[in-house]
Parts: C-alpha cells; sequence; structure tokens
C-alpha cells in the first residue's frame, strides 16, 4: 500500500464518504484522513480490521507461551491451536 494514495483530507472524506467506502470495501483499503494538513484517523475495511485485530491477538498469545524449541511444531497446527484458545476466551 502507497502511503501517498491512501491519504485523504477531512474534507475530502466530507464530500466524497459514500464513494470511499466503497472503495475500501471492495479493495480492502485502509485511509489515513488528515485535518489541518495533520493525520489525525484511520477509516479500514471492516473485515481487514478484524483479521488485524486477530493477528494482534495470535501474536499476544504466541508472546506469552514459552515455546522451546524441543516442543515446537509446524506453525499450522500452532495457529490453529491459537485460534481455537483466542475463541475460547471471546
Amino acid at each position: 500500500m502507497k502511503l501517498s494514495e491512501s491519504v485523504k483530507s477531512i474534507s475530502y472524506l466530507k464530500a466524497n464518504a459514500a464513494n470511499l467506502i466503497d472503495e475500501i470495501n471492495k479493495h480492502q483499503k485502509t485511509f489515513v484522513i488528515t485535518q489541518n494538513g495533520e493525520a489525525k484517523v484511520v477509516v479500514q475495511d471492516i473485515k481487514m480490521y478484524e483479521k488485524m485485530q486477530d493477528t494482534m491477538a495470535m501474536l499476544k498469545l504466541l508472546a506469552m507461551t514459552n515455546i522451546k524449541s524441543k516442543d515446537a511444531v509446524n506453525i499450522k497446527s500452532t495457529f490453529n491451536s491459537l485460534r481455537k484458545e483466542l475463541k475460547s476466551l471471546q
């Protein structure tokens, strides 16, 4: 993602909200919205946001887990296990 293509002013957002939301949903894009030339908020596709939150939760679980090399398993089964644990916490 090129940051230069994803920065929009709040004026642009106000004038083009429906079109911007369509573009965000269609292409799963993220936009930085500026006010007075300063970055203020991020507007993001909800599916992309949820995926990012799940990823962050899994990374937190990994950080809390003391994995030793002798206990290491393949990455796919590790993440499946983490997903199950994450779902049980929600």
